[in-house]
Order: structure tokens, then sequence, then C-alpha cells
């Protein structure tokens, strides 16, 4: 790095991570948290699950439509100002969820806590991928994806301890601390970069591409529900793919689209990018089904079966900083190949899964599927975030977010629906009841019918790890592209 800016970045790089990652960490845990507290507010609040199941989807849905919007505010007015606005806004939101008296403002303060979890997480990746040198980049986001997981670990497990000693609105009086302090740190050490020029929002990409996703999303998760061949549910579905023709119709004719179209005629990104995503369909739709085995089939207590929820994780969280550091001195193809390897042997030995499969024996089956995705991943976001110009950095960043939640989005609605259908084939006609209450031999059936279908995704993604590979030695590094 040669400018002052940039220099600055690289200098103040850990503070800037402790930032981040303080943010990033509240993001994770409030996802974890809040799930185990859904039974909690059917019987404070007194509506239906279908209705509950709404504090979690207002909040992922507002976040992933607007993600993409978030990312070009902060490439055209800087990082810093909507880095902390967001933060700020996360805060209120928490504390006014916390505080609602009803479920309609509770899920109304649940979109005030996306939009500020939008402002906060959209760039952090570009913000992590500009303050470390190209040497570094795999351990720090590495370390970043390693913070998610921590996270994702500490929500249940708190937000349980919350609930059962205080009440279920501790769990959003957690956020303004934490976010204190990461607003302080950011305040403090990430420099203020502001764009030379002015520059045009395009709202027209932004209004469309909000509809597609928003459109898409509610297809996936409503069309389980209702059955994805209603006809609203087809309504969704071509609206969705309107939006998303009038969008590339519009990025293509303005003079400052939302996102460069032409950042996809690079192949490397864009297979890298399509490789993400396969990879959340598969971690996505299969984790889904843990909690099912281990409560209906192995019949084991809710605290276990949280504890166990966790193994995954935890192997994501130690792997992905590791993979991380060799993809930095090997280089990442080789290292996010092992890491598909890796996967596709975690989707066969969860098809071995059984009903008299011992709690040892399914940690050690699922133990594959948390080390393939984080030797996965980090390789992997190094080289999407690395593949793009400087001025790129935030709209990439907030396109590598929507990938991870339209991932898991799409692998829960299309691998659960999966799964339901071939535990009705393998019960038969005999069944009565939800397919949830279908004998072991159906449901563990069914289960390894999805990991067999996940292994073809990830022989997909294999296929492109493959060409990405013998691309060029798997040593070489890969090279920030500077415009």
């Amino acid at each position: 790095m040669t400018n002052p800016t940039e220099q600055l970045f690289v200098e103040r790089k850990w503070h800037i991570f402790a930032a981040l990652g303080s943010g990033i960490f509240l993001a994770s845990f409030d996802g974890g948290a809040v799930r185990v507290v859904l039974p909690a507010l059917v019987t404070e609040f007194d509506v239906d699950f279908a209705l509950i199941q709404w504090v979690v989807l207002s909040f992922s849905l507002t976040q992933t439509a607007i993600m993409l919007g978030v990312g070009r505010l902060g490439d055209m007015v800087g990082k810093k100002p909507i880095f902390l606005s967001g933060t700020i806004a996360f805060a209120i939101g928490s504390v006014l969820a916390g505080l609602a008296p009803n479920i309609e403002l509770l899920l109304f303060f649940r979109v005030l806590q996306a939009i500020g979890g939008a402002f906060a997480t959209a760039l952090s990746m570009g913000i992590v991928t500009e303050s470390f040198p190209a040497s570094e980049r795999g351990k720090a986001l590495g370390l970043f994806s390693a913070t998610v997981s921590v996270g994702g670990i500490a929500g249940p497990l708190l937000g349980g301890a919350l609930l059962e000693f205080l009440s279920w609105r501790w769990i959003f009086f957690v956020g303004p601390p934490v976010g204190a302090v990461s607003f302080i740190l950011a305040w403090r050490y990430l420099p203020n970069t502001s764009p030379g020029g002015r520059q045009r929002f395009d709202w027209t990409g932004f209004s469309t591409f909000f509809s597609f996703l928003l459109a898409l999303m509610l297809f996936l998760t409503v069309g389980e529900r209702n059955g994805f061949r209603s006809p609203p549910m087809l309504g969704l579905l071509a609206l969705s793919l309107i939006a998303l023709a009038l969008f590339i119709r519009t990025e293509f004719r303005v003079k400052e689209p939302l996102l460069d179209l032409s950042l996809f005629g690079n192949t490397l990104f864009s297979l890298n990018l399509s490789m993400r995503l396969i990879s959340f369909i598969v971690s996505g739709g299969i984790t889904l089904l843990f909690p099912f085995y281990l409560s209906n089939l192995l019949k084991l207590d809710p605290t276990v079966v949280g504890l166990l929820l966790t193994i995954t994780m935890i192997f994501f969280g130690l792997s992905s900083p590791i993979s991380g550091i060799f993809s930095d001195r090997f280089g990442y193809r080789l290292i996010a190949t092992a890491g598909l390897v890796m996967l596709a042997f975690g989707c066969y030995t969860i098809s071995t899964l059984t009903a008299e499969t011992s709690v040892l024996g399914y940690i050690l089956r699922v133990l594959p599927l948390g080390l393939g995705m984080g030797i996965f991943q980090s390789p992997n976001n190094s080289a999407v975030m690395g593949s793009v110009p400087r001025e790129r950095l935030g709209v990439v960043s907030g396109v590598n977010v929507i990938g991870r939640t339209l991932g898991n989005t799409a692998g829960v609605a299309a691998l659960g629906a999966l799964w339901a259908s071939r535990v009705l084939v393998y019960a038969g006609p005999d069944l009565t009841g939800d397919v949830t209450e279908a004998a072991a031999a159906a449901q563990t059936g069914a289960l390894r019918d999805v990991a067999f279908a996940a292994m073809a995704f990830v022989a997909l993604a294999l296929a492109m790890s493959a060409w990405v590979l013998l691309r060029g030695p798997a040593v070489l590094h890969l090279r920030r592209a500077r415009q």
C-alpha cells in the first residue's frame, strides 16, 4: 500500500478488526438467541407459531433485501458513517424490541434492528479486506468467520440462560453495551474515506433488486408452508423474475449502477461467488434437520440438543482462521478445494446416521461438515473480496452477505421440502400425522436422501473449484484487481 489512507488502515488493522468483530459478534449472537426464545414469545403474546416465525423472518428478509443498496452507499459516501449509523440504529432497535408491549411493535422494531444490522454488517468484510495486506487477508477473514461462529454459539447458550433466569426481553438488552464498544472503537480508529466526486444513487436499480429479493425470499420461506405450487406463491416467483429482468436492464443502462454487472465478467469472481452460494445451500438445508433428528429419533433432552447443535459451529470457528493462514501461504485455490472435499465427506457421513447412533457417533459424523465449511469459507471469501477493485469493495461485501443469506434460505426451503417429501414416500399411506411423527426408518431414510442430494450440490461446486484450480498453480496468491 502506498497512499497515506491505505497505510492508516494497515497501522490500525487490529483496532478496526475489534470494532467490526464486536459488531458481527452481536449480529450473530442476536440471530441465535432470538430462535431460543420463540416458544416463550408464543406464550407471552398469546399468538400462534406461524406469526411468531416472523420475529425471525422480518429481520432476515429486511436485512437481505437492502444489503446491496447499503454496500453501494458505503462505496459512495464512505464506510465509516454507514457503519456508525448502523451500530446506533441496531442498538436503538434492540432496546425498543426488548420493551415491546405486543407482537406488532416487536415485529416493527425487529425491522428497525434489521436496517441497523445491514448498515453495520454489509460493509464489514470490505473493510477487513481494505485493512489487511493481501499476504494477511486470508488470516483476517478466517478470524472474522470465527467471530461469527463464536456469536452463533453464544447466542443459544446465553439466550437460554437469560430466558431461564431473567426474561426473554434481556436477550435484546445485550445489544447496546456491545454496540457501544463497537461504536467507540470504530469512531476512534476507522479512517473516514469519503470517495471523491459526486455520485448518484441508483434508486431504480435498488427498488427492482429489493423487489426481486423480497419476492424470492417470501417464495422460499412462505412457500415451504403454503405450497410452492399455490397461485400466490407462483405469483411471487413470477414477480421476482420480472423484477430481476428489470434490474438487469436498468443496470446496463444507467451510468452509475447499483451493481456493476461487468464484475461478473470476471470468471474467478463469478465462480467463487457461486461456490459460496452452494456451500450455504448445503449447510443451511442439512443443519435444519439436526434438531428433529436429535429430539425425535435420539430422544435427547432439549439442553443436550442445544449443546450438540453447536458442534458444527465450534469446528467451523476452529478451522476458519487456520484455513485462512494456510490460504495466505499456499494460495486460496488448493485450500478451498480441500474444504469442499471435506464438506462432501461430511455429507456422506451424515447419510449414515440412524436411530441407533450414539451421541459420540453423531458428533463424529457432523464434525466433517463444520470442518469443511470452515476450511472452505476463508479462502473463498479471500478470493471473492480480492478479485474486485477497491472502490467496489462495499457493494461486493454486500453481495457476499446476500450469498450467505440467500443460500441458507434456499437450502432450508429446497432440502427441507425434499426431506418432507421423502418421509411421505418411505412412510407410505400409514402416516396420518405430521412428517416429524413418522417412523424412525422413514425419517432416517429421508435424511440419507437429503445428504446424497447435498453431495450432488457439493460435486457441482467441486467441478467449479477444479476449473479454478487448473487455471494456475495452487500456490499462486490471489492479487487484488485494481482499476
